[in-house]
């Protein structure tokens, strides 16, 4: 069992209110995702649950137990941090058996959740070496087992990832996903990069300022953003915000089209947005074509094959697709 519930949990520091009092539900077996920009709350709100900072208000149920004053050790939590604090000088079986043997488990119940971690991690052939012996993702992985074996209610990550290079970085997103796909236990997972967020959640958390924005599945987030902070965060290259009059012809104030929704013609069209390509990104399967001078925004990015020629001053005609055009009010709030 792994429920999580946030019942108008709030953090202060001081005078300075860093969560306002929010509410939020996380359900057993679920992977959440807590993404957002720097400062937002996120890491703030798993250290909440875990219990390493005392709410200022508001309770935190775990499996319907109100665990708001009960010690971290008592929370049946395991915590991954973003380093892997692992003793350099024990091997990879004494860091991961650390935590058991802590907690006064016999030794033969030890070695059978070592062995059964090891296996789950791709650590067995690991398990005599030292730290020091094994790569950044290898020891990622070790800090993962030692929170396996503790068979916790759930997982919180605090930016795991963020110490590896970009190859490992996706190499992990897979193995932690794949992880929980075989373990079934909630899992909560902080990170600033919403690519993560796309890929490995069940939901995701927006936050900002320490508000959940919106939380949701992440096709719910990507196809119906609440408002307009949403629809900026989440989606890569970032959609495109209009304002003026192209907005008002819609009812809006500012409309987002995302850069897959726009046609690049090289010949003008009616209602066609014309503009000259300044930057195009050619990234293989896919070109990110930044197009200036349209009189719409400063910078309109458009998504096309990577088979499609693009060269900095060619003139072109950006068409949006109808269906596709997001529409925000005056507040930033999504127009149904």
């Amino acid at each position: 069992m792994g429920r999580i519930v946030l019942e108008q949990v709030a953090k202060r520091f001081g005078d300075a209110e860093v969560i306002p009092a929010l509410d939020l539900e996380i359900e057993d077996g679920e992977f959440a995702v807590f993404v957002g920009p720097s400062g937002c709350g996120k890491s703030t709100l798993l250290r909440l649950i875990a219990g390493l900072e005392d709410v200022s208000g508001g309770r935190i149920l775990i499996d319907d137990a109100d665990a708001t004053q009960m010690a971290p050790a008592r929370r049946g939590l395991a915590m991954v941090f973003q380093s892997y604090a692992l003793y350099p000088h024990m091997t990879v079986r004494k860091n991961i058996a650390f935590p058991l043997r802590m907690a006064g488990l016999d030794k033969a119940e030890i070695e059978r959740r070592v062995q059964s971690a090891a296996a789950a991690l791709n650590l067995t052939d690991y398990l005599d070496r030292r730290p020091g012996q094994l790569s950044g993702g290898q020891r990622q992985r070790v800090a993962i087992g030692r929170a396996i074996v503790r068979e916790p209610a759930a997982f919180l990550f605090d930016e795991p990832l963020s110490n590896l290079d970009a190859a490992l970085r996706v190499g992990m997103r897979l193995e932690i996903s794949e992880l929980h796909k075989r373990l079934r236990t909630t899992m909560i997972y902080v990170t600033h990069d919403q690519v993560e967020a796309m890929t490995m959640a069940d939901k995701i958390v927006v936050l900002q300022a320490g508000r959940i924005e919106q939380a949701g599945s992440p096709l719910e987030l990507y196809r119906a953003p609440r408002n307009r902070f949403v629809a900026g965060f989440i989606g890569s290259p970032r959609m495109n915000f209009i304002e003026g009059e192209e907005a008002g012809r819609r009812g809006a104030f500012a409309i987002g089209v995302r850069p897959e929704d726009i046609a690049l013609s090289r010949e003008p069209a009616p209602g066609a947005w014309e503009g000259v390509v300044g930057v195009a990104e050619h990234l293989g399967s896919d070109t990110f074509v930044h197009v200036h001078e349209t009189g719409l925004a400063e910078t309109i990015t458009v998504r096309v094959s990577g088979e499609t020629p693009c060269a900095h001053g060619d003139r072109v005609w950006l068409t949006p697709r109808e269906d596709a055009i997001h529409r925000f009010d005056a507040e930033g709030l999504r127009i149904a």
